[in-house]
C-alpha cells in the first residue's frame, strides 16, 4: 500500500515530547505481508512524525519477493516503522511496524522482544501470507487482533467467512479498517487493548 495520501502529522514538533501526564507506555507490533499497508498504518496513525526504513526496491527482489496486488510499489521496509500514539492522557503505545518480504522475516523476533500485543494486517487477495504471521505470533505468546485492510480491488467476505479462511479461535477480535485513515487505525488500535484488557481480567479471576 503506498504511504503517499495517508493522514499523517507533520513533524517536528514541540507536542512530539512525551506528554507529562503519561504513566505507562505499551509495546504493539503491527504485522503482515509485503505491501498490506503496515508502514501506512503507523504513519497515519502516529501522533509523532514517524521512523521508517523505507529503501527503493532494486531487481535484486525479482523472483524473492511475492509483491502481487502490489505491483506498483516502489519502496519497503528493510527493518521496523516506529510511531507513537497517546491513547488516553496516562496511556502511550509505541508502534513497531515490521518488514514484510519474507527475506527480512529474521528480524521479527527482535521486535517481538517486549510487545504486549499485535496488529496483523490482512489482505483478502493473499490470505495464505497470513497463517505465517499469526503463528509467529502464536509461538512468542503475542496476542492479537486482525484488521482486513480495505484495497480497491480486494475481493470482500463476511467477517465470519474470514474467521474461518484463517482459521481464528472465536476470541480472537476481526475488524475491517482503512489503514490510510488515522480514525480507522485508532479504532483498531483501540479493539486491541480491550481484547488485551479482557485477558488481563480473565487472567486474574482464574
Amino acid at each position: 500500500m503506498d504511504f503517499n495520501g495517508s493522514d499523517t502529522i507533520p513533524g517536528p514538533r514541540t507536542e512530539d515530547h512525551l506528554p507529562h501526564t503519561a504513566q505507562a507506555a505499551v509495546k504493539i507490533v503491527i504485522v503482515g505481508g509485503f505491501g498490506v499497508g503496515k508502514t501506512t498504518m503507523v504513519g497515519s496513525v502516529s501522533d509523532i512524525r514517524p521512523l521508517t526504513t523505507e529503501e527503493t526496491m532494486t531487481q535484486a527482489g525479482i523472483g524473492v519477493d511475492d509483491n502481487y496486488g502490489s505491483e506498483s510499489k516502489t519502496a519497503t521496509t528493510v527493518a521496523m516503522d516506529f510511531g507513537r500514539i497517546s491513547i488516553t492522557d496516562k496511556l502511550v503505545l509505541y508502534l513497531f511496524g515490521t518488514p514484510g518480504q519474507e527475506r527480512f522475516w529474521f528480524l521479527w523476533n527482535g521486535l517481538f522482544e517486549g510487545a504486549l500485543g499485535a496488529v496483523v494486517l490482512v489482505d483478502t487477495r493473499r490470505l495464505e501470507v497470513s497463517f505465517d504471521v499469526m503463528g509467529r505470533l502464536e509461538e512468542r505468546g503475542v496476542p492479537f487482533v486482525v484488521a482486513v485492510n480495505s484495497f480497491p480491488d480486494a475481493p470482500r467476505y463476511p467477517t465470519e467467512e474470514l474467521r474461518t479462511a484463517l482459521d481464528l479461535a472465536p476470541e480472537i477480535p476481526i475488524l475491517d479498517c482503512d489503514v490510510r485513515r488515522r480514525a480507522s487505525s485508532k479504532e483498531v488500535l483501540m479493539t486491541l487493548m480491550r481484547f488485551l484488557h479482557s485477558i488481563a481480567l480473565s487472567g486474574a479471576l482464574t
